[in-house]
């Protein structure tokens, strides 16, 4: 990766500089590259030299991007992004190879991940059968166990299904939804004048909220059950409602989303992690290649979003990468 592009700016140096002004830790994009932090500083030394301006602010913690740093990375993403496109393109060439693939992809991802998605493999597979569907995670989880589907892009559960391959995605944090210029300093006991929104118990999210609220004691009626994350929305945009949700789920909001206030969950972090799920059978690279599609696009339209319009996520709202283990933050 350290082919130079421009006299004294490469590749490496580009990643190291897009990681950075995300994580804004020396530390955490060492960590995420797999490279040292005296490699990672050298690196910002070239970059900045090369162009001539600083990039980043360092005497602020964590570490923030000058006015020209700002302007630079919005064009170091655009390039960054037609190279991995045409990596991409390269690597999934043998994808053709295949007779048949039926994947399944959570709701959340219906209007941006997965269109996107399914056109890369759609163009990748030209003499592969492709069903495609969408649904439920504990519905998609049923039929990866029952070998309905070869992969799903779901949130995980414990114990996952049985016999399945797990490629984590993203942790995907709980957080409070509530109506706008709604005062959340007498936490959640203080919303008493709002009803609480409950999820469908059959749903991952709803089991893991409801574990949530007995875990830190508090007993809510049960006047609304909904599966509808859009209609969820509406009602707390209504002005009368409250729910807990995730940034995935608050970031397709749409138009209600400008009346919703979103807060940090009161007491320790929980998340559900979004993971591709594979069965038995697909021991190979092709699931590994599908998951690292759907990170890229997953950052793209939700988690650098995200942390732009709720920079308190930081890094609870981040992708996760192969080598990350299957352990949430609290068991859930």
């Amino acid at each position: 990766m350290g082919e130079t592009l421009l006299k004294g700016v490469t590749l490496r140096g580009l990643e190291v500089f897009e990681t950075l002004a995300h994580t804004g830790s020396v530390a955490v994009t060492a960590e995420r590259l797999g490279m040292s932090a005296p490699a990672v500083s050298q690196q910002m030394r070239n970059l900045s030299t090369a162009l001539g301006v600083e990039l980043v602010d360092h005497s602020r913690r964590p570490m923030v991007l000058t006015s020209a740093g700002r302007l630079f990375l919005a064009r170091a993403e655009t390039a960054l992004q037609a190279l991995r496109a045409g990596q991409r393109g390269l690597s999934m060439l043998d994808f053709s190879e295949l007779s048949a693939l039926s994947l399944g992809v959570i709701e959340d991802f219906e209007n941006e991940v997965t269109p996107n998605l399914a056109a890369d493999l759609a163009e990748a597979m030209i003499q592969c059968a492709f069903r495609l569907v969408t649904g439920a995670s504990h519905a998609l989880q049923g039929q990866i166990a029952r070998r309905e589907l070869d992969i799903a892009i779901c949130a995980a559960s414990t114990p996952g299904p049985s016999g399945a391959l797990t490629h984590p995605l993203i942790d995907d944090p709980y957080i409070l939804a509530v109506p706008r210029g709604t005062d959340v300093s007498g936490g959640l006991a203080g919303l008493a004048d709002l009803t609480f929104l409950r999820r469908d118990p059959d749903q991952v999210m709803g089991r893991q909220i409801e574990r949530y609220l007995a875990g830190v004691g508090l007993r809510l009626p049960h006047r609304f059950v909904m599966d509808s994350n859009q209609s969820i929305t509406a009602l707390v945009a209504g002005g009368g409602s409250w729910t807990i949700t995730t940034p995935l789920s608050l970031l397709r909001a749409g138009r209600f989303a400008a009346n919703i206030d979103a807060h940090p969950l009161p007491g320790p972090p929980i998340s559900r992690r979004i993971v591709l799920y594979a069965t038995g059978d697909w021991t190979g690279p092709i699931p590994a290649r599908i998951a690292e599609r759907a990170r890229e696009l997953i950052e793209e339209h939700f988690a650098a979003p995200g942390r732009s319009k709720m920079p308190w996520l930081n890094e609870s709202f981040r992708l996760l990468r192969p080598h990350e283990a299957m352990q949430s933050k609290i068991e859930l």
